[in-house]
């Protein structure tokens, strides 16, 4: 086994309360690797859910926040952890109080924070899950919100811009359903625009980065090499060299398309239709006519890479949640995540219900034990 590079932001202290099926939980890790390992229904996914909204977004289920309570609570969630970085520790926590449905709140070192996207200046989480097995052969959305999610880890603002998109475009759909004002719609258009642009490019920031990444270990990694690409729609191939040429682009394109958006009830044009395409590089293969097996080995190949491009980029360790991620490695694979997770000095948090799978991490890693929403080491 390598020798473990020591991360350099973890999680040293875990608090849960009226979460999921966890009345309380209180967890104190060390620096090393956590393995959750127990029976099916036991809380194991619970737990990496709860660490995945100290980061911005909606978690690992991307579940409603009203729904997160225990259900026989009756004073909402919560969860806290001290993350451990080389400034020192820093206390961050997020809940919702029960009957609020306005959005989580979340406090960092005691105060409360302006944005959810303040938590991703000091975490960076990414996460695989057996619902992701299905990704490259899924809808595109489920591609879309993958990858910005990847990007989120880069840039925290990134989910911001998107939302702000979203909430624009909602108003440019109502606005077709009436007799609308031009000169408010064409305002409207421009926050889109806005938006937009800024989404684009930092897609294309982040992949470009990764393709660079991937293409260096290409030919020495044991998982297959990738290659990462933005599919956009016909109308917007074009390369634009900078956000005002894109933004002048998209204005014109949505002002002209308002009779055929109204007719379709939607936006039919815009980032939030663009596709990702992953290409298993060795065969030339889109990864969605690749075999099960490859398509899970492509998947955790990229989560691997991009872990490392957020190290490189951002001198932040980010903490890996890999839900079930042993129980479907041959032995060999098992053994090279295990190395390249030692190497990659992260915190990584892992789940299995067999202890064994996981055995050849040893002592790099602190394994506990779940039973009925239950920890012990």
């Amino acid at each position: 086994m390598a020798h473990r590079e020591l991360p350099t932001h973890y999680i040293s202290r875990l608090r849960l309360t009226n979460f999921r099926n966890y009345a309380s939980a209180a967890l104190d890790p060390d620096a090393r690797h956590v393995v959750l390992t127990g029976p099916n229904g036991a809380g194991k996914t619970n737990l990496l859910e709860a660490i995945s909204l100290l980061g911005p977004g909606r978690g690992l289920r991307r579940a409603a926040f009203e729904q997160l309570a225990l259900h026989t609570s009756e004073t909402g969630w919560a969860v806290a952890a001290s993350l451990e970085t080389p400034m020192g520790p820093v206390d961050m926590g997020t809940g919702l109080d029960q009957g609020v449905q306005t959005g989580r709140r979340v406090r960092i070192n005691g105060s409360a924070a302006k944005s959810v996207e303040e938590l991703g200046e000091y975490a960076r989480i990414l996460w695989l899950t057996p619902a992701l097995d299905g990704l490259f052969t899924g809808p595109a959305g489920d591609r879309r919100r993958f990858f910005d999610r990847l990007v989120m880890t880069l840039i925290p603002s990134h989910g911001a811009e998107a939302n702000a998109f979203e909430k624009a475009m909602r108003q440019r759909n109502k606005l077709l359903e009436t007799d609308f004002d031009p000169g408010w719609m064409s305002a409207i258009e421009a926050q889109m625009a806005t938006h937009a642009a800024a989404m684009h490019f930092a897609r294309v920031d982040m992949i470009t980065h990764l393709n660079q990444l991937l293409d260096k270990t290409r030919g020495n990694a044991p998982f297959p090499a990738a290659y990462v690409a933005l599919a956009a729609q016909d109308e917007l191939q074009e390369e634009f060299v900078s956000s005002s040429a894109l933004e002048s682009f998209l204005t014109d394109l949505w002002r002209n398309r308002r009779q055929i958006d109204r007719g379709a009830g939607r936006t039919t044009l815009g980032p939030h239709r663009t596709d990702m395409q992953v290409t298993h590089v060795d065969k030339q293969m889109p990864a969605g006519l690749c075999s099960t097996g490859e398509q899970k080995a492509l998947l955790i190949g990229l989560i691997l890479a991009q872990a490392e491009l957020v190290r490189q980029i951002t001198h932040i360790s980010p903490l890996l949640l890999l839900d079930e991620i042993a129980a479907h490695l041959d032995p060999s694979r098992r053994a090279a995540l295990f190395e390249i997770l030692n190497a990659l000095g992260t915190q990584c948090w892992m789940t299995g219900t067999d202890k064994m799978l996981f055995e050849a991490l040893g002592d790099e890693a602190q394994f506990i034990a779940v039973k009925d929403a239950q920890l012990a080491l």
